[in-house]
């Protein structure tokens, strides 16, 4: 992947999963939302791994251990094992160890998966800020997560100790809606200190580096539902990203993407993995995709044709993105996205 200004959505002759040796799926929003399996993404994962694709479940959600997340997805007709699983509790872990002297103690704010994954590297997990800790680290706890314990990191924070997060996820999607996500508690422990985190999980360096330390990936293949952590986080260790809408991004967002929020595939969901990708081609003063044109005017996006919902909004983003150049499109979109009801 370039890290130039991306203008338009890819085209691929060959599946995505013939062409990437491994996907790195975000799940939540893209395998499951509310613990259920997303339409599609059961069959299309095991078609893509039986045709020798690697699969790779990377998520910013610091919950749960690896080995719970490959018993869920086990549970939903996914076969996996734990190390198929990278979480930013995993990440943030190796980033506090390189900080800390070996054994220490660290305050943890979050569940299971950070507990689990601070152990991994040696450093001994605790609950108050009064036993001392050598760092603070918070992630995703549940929304059975107490007051209390963000009260915790203030007062140790305040102290001076160093803070981590796994990740500044704001929101978390869910079977009845968009939740509060670790980001939203982070801002909390921010607004009561005045302090700044060291951040571990998507879209930063030290989560990509993990994920590839685990992987072994030599052409991955980035597979999100997020703009500002999947396919930023794409970005960020150039390579490429199929962003799916089955999660948090509609077409008013992607329409309006920054550079380094530009995916290099668009589809609807993970059945996209098992297909090439439709070229996105110059027509006169716009793109034609499928059996679409999409045009920028002075004030909006406009839209011709007929064809696949998707293909008009592939032909859209070039036309939005061409005229955004390295910042975001601010064309009114509104008419041109209700044609085609996404």
């Amino acid at each position: 992947m370039s890290q130039g200004v991306r203008t338009r959505p890819e085209g691929s002759e060959q599946a995505l999963s013939e062409a990437y040796d491994t996907a790195l799926l975000d799940l939540d929003g893209v395998v499951y939302a509310g613990g259920e399996a997303i339409a599609h993404a059961v069959e299309s994962l095991g078609t893509a791994r039986t045709g020798g694709m690697h699969l790779a479940y990377v998520t910013n959600n610091a919950l749960r251990t690896p080995d719970a997340v490959a018993a869920h997805l086990t549970e939903l007709g996914i076969p996996a094992a734990g190390s198929d699983v990278v979480t930013s509790a995993q990440a943030v872990a190796r980033l506090i160890a390189e900080q800390v002297p070996a054994g220490a103690r660290v305050l943890v704010v979050g569940g299971e998966g950070l507990r689990v994954a601070l152990r991994e590297r040696g450093l001994e997990p605790v609950e108050s800020a009064d036993d001392d800790p050598a760092a603070v680290v918070q992630g995703y706890g549940g929304p059975e997560l107490a007051w209390g314990r963000f009260a915790e990191a203030c007062y140790a924070v305040a102290r001076g100790v160093p803070w981590f997060a796994s990740n500044t996820d704001l929101t978390i999607p869910g079977a009845r809606g968009i939740a509060p996500g670790n980001g939203a508690a982070v801002e909390v422990v921010r607004i009561a200190t005045g302090a700044e985190p060291q951040v571990a999980g998507k879209p930063l360096p030290p989560m990509h580096r993990e994920t590839v330390l685990r992987t072994g990936a030599r052409r991955p293949l980035v597979v999100g539902d997020r703009l500002d952590t999947d396919i930023e986080g794409a970005f960020n260790g150039d390579v490429d990203s199929l962003l799916v809408l089955t999660g948090v991004t509609d077409g008013a967002r992607l329409l309006a993407a920054r550079p380094e929020h530009r995916p290099t595939y668009v589809d609807a969901d993970l059945r996209g993995l098992l297909t090439g990708q439709p070229d996105v081609t110059p027509a006169g003063d716009g793109f034609r995709c499928g059996g679409w044109t999409a045009t920028a005017g002075a004030e909006r996006l406009e839209l011709e044709g007929e064809g696949q919902s998707l293909d008009g909004l592939r032909a859209l983003c070039a036309a939005a993105w061409t005229a955004a150049g390295d910042g975001a499109c601010a064309l009114d979109a509104a008419k041109a996205l209700a044609r085609l009801g996404v």
